[in-house]
């Protein structure tokens, strides 16, 4: 399990190194900037459809309990 301060460090990381979040439901979720998300004791709220202006039209609540893993971004192949 991943725990509060593991992630809030992954946040503040500079430069900012964006990474995917993978949830026990399968979901995944793409924090490309240090603005897209908010870490909370038990969880991690994630802005969604985020607009050109970096503005979130939506955001979602994702329990650090069903994180399965962190993925770096920058070193997926294409």
């Amino acid at each position: 399990m991943f725990t509060a301060v593991q992630l809030k460090e992954l946040m503040d990381v500079q430069p900012f190194k964006p990474f995917r979040i993978c949830m026990s439901d399968g979901k995944t979720f793409d924090i490309t900037n240090h603005d897209m998300a908010f870490v909370k004791k038990n969880e991690i709220e994630v802005g969604l459809d985020i607009d050109t202006h970096g503005i979130a039209e939506y955001s979602t609540r994702c329990a650090l309990i069903h994180i399965t893993r962190i993925e770096d971004l920058n070193s997926q192949k294409a």
